[in-house]
């Protein structure tokens, strides 16, 4: 393991990692969503004519719903989508909900994936689908919208209401879309006290449940039958899927593989399963990517003390002894701890990684690049591979990356003055 430790101020930027002042105000946009009283940007995505996707957790006067914004370039409302340039909604009536995740699909349909407040204490994943203008695809689920329940409540999840947002709890969601628009969802069931188990599922592509995964639909994830949590799912280049999170959440961080029926990969590490600490420390995942090669690198936190944390292995789950000497990889910003929490690969292998510091006025963006050998990029920031952004006065999250096709990167988030609002910033590349 490795440690770089640094001085909590802002970096000072020279180079590529710079607020991009040409877009919004002065390189941030909030993201307006009409009638709210907050807002939570969990994702971005970008559609095929360059408009930026936001799905966020939206606060209206009857409680939280899912939200979905569609920003010009420039990064202004898009005011031909949905109402006024959003969509807000439930995903069944009489339910709060939020969106954590946005996909543009190749037919441009959009896809959120997000949680159901089922009530004050538990969860269901949920998915919703909508089209080019924001109007929801009728012929998916029910007018458009999907709450996955698995037999015996097995998707049933827990709900955070004490956490401040920006640090990692109990809700969790995560979706990838396979080649033939099947839908990977994760979710986490919570038997009782400290027993935890994931759920891997699949969905038809008009929201039901595919049965001919795993004779079910969908596949209990638990290894070496500890507790085990799921933040992360990435379909492979060749059809397999990883799955990342921790395991006694969160002393280890897990990575596991599946072949694309549901069955578990024995070849993937040690019989399908991949654990690790971080020099002892706790460890969880929060995001997957892989390289060209085959390669998979984890992006994520240490635990007590919590750290940015990055981890490369081999196609094959063995750890790459190249980097780190197969150790995971420690980022130190600020007194309080911080955590990478989306992570984006990019065509010359290098990955950008976005995360926050964590604690009170000392919550800022980072953003960070590692090359394709899974070292910080010292070309990018201030020499040190990383940008620590102050946004506001008071706590500032990023939650979320996409990368344009002109090398600038998009970040996701938000910012508290008042109340929290969603916002979008530009970095150079």
């Amino acid at each position: 393991m490795s440690i770089q430790s640094v001085l909590a101020f802002p970096a000072t930027v020279q180079h590529a990692g710079k607020l991009d002042t040409t877009f919004a105000a002065k390189g941030t946009a909030q993201v307006y969503f009409f009638g709210s009283t907050s807002s939570l940007a969990n994702d971005i995505a970008i559609d095929s004519q360059g408009r930026l996707l936001v799905a966020a957790k939206v606060t209206m006067p009857g409680g939280s719903r899912f939200g979905l914004a569609r920003l010009l370039n420039d990064g202004s409302a898009d005011l031909a989508f949905g109402n006024q340039g959003s969509v807000i909604g439930q995903f069944e009536p009489g339910f709060e909900a939020m969106a954590d995740k946005v996909q543009v699909l190749p037919n441009g349909h959009i896809l959120i994936a997000g949680l159901q407040y089922e009530s004050e204490h538990r969860t269901f994943p949920a998915v919703a689908l909508f089209d080019s203008l924001g109007q929801p695809v009728q012929r998916f689920g029910d007018n458009g919208r999907c709450v996955v329940r698995l037999p015996g409540n097995l998707s049933r999840g827990m709900r955070d209401v004490w956490l401040p947002p920006g640090v990692p709890g109990a809700e969790a969601c995560s979706v990838d879309v396979q080649e033939d628009g099947r839908i990977l969802l994760v979710a986490n069931h919570h038997f009782e006290l400290a027993d935890h188990a994931a759920m891997l599922i699949r969905l038809n592509v008009d929201g039901s449940l595919d049965s001919s995964f795993n004779g079910r639909g969908f596949v209990m994830v638990r290894h070496l039958l500890m507790n085990t949590w799921l933040s992360s799912v990435r379909v492979q280049r060749d059809g397999r899927i990883l799955v990342g999170g921790s395991i006694n959440f969160p002393e280890e961080g897990l990575v596991a593989r599946y072949h694309a029926d549901g069955s578990l990969d024995s070849s993937f590490a040690v019989d399908g399963f991949m654990s690790f600490t971080a020099s002892g420390q706790g460890a969880q995942v929060s995001q997957i990517v892989q390289q060209s090669n085959g390669d998979v690198q984890c992006f994520g936190s240490s635990r007590d003390p919590m750290r940015c944390l990055a981890l490369k292995v081999h196609s094959n789950g063995r750890p790459d002894h190249h980097c780190n000497g197969g150790q995971a990889q420690l980022l130190e910003v600020g007194h309080s701890g911080c955590q990478w929490t989306a992570a984006q690969v990019q065509p010359d292998g290098s990955v950008f990684t976005v995360g926050a510091t964590i604690g009170g006025v000392e919550a800022d963006f980072v953003l960070g690049r590692y090359l394709p050998g899974g070292q910080l990029d010292g070309d990018f920031g201030d020499g040190n591979g990383w940008v620590r952004t102050r946004l506001g006065r008071s706590l500032d999250t990023a939650t979320s990356i996409a990368v344009q096709d002109d090398g600038n990167i998009l970040v996701g988030g938000y910012s508290l003055d008042g109340s929290y609002r969603a916002i979008v910033a530009r970095y150079l590349g």
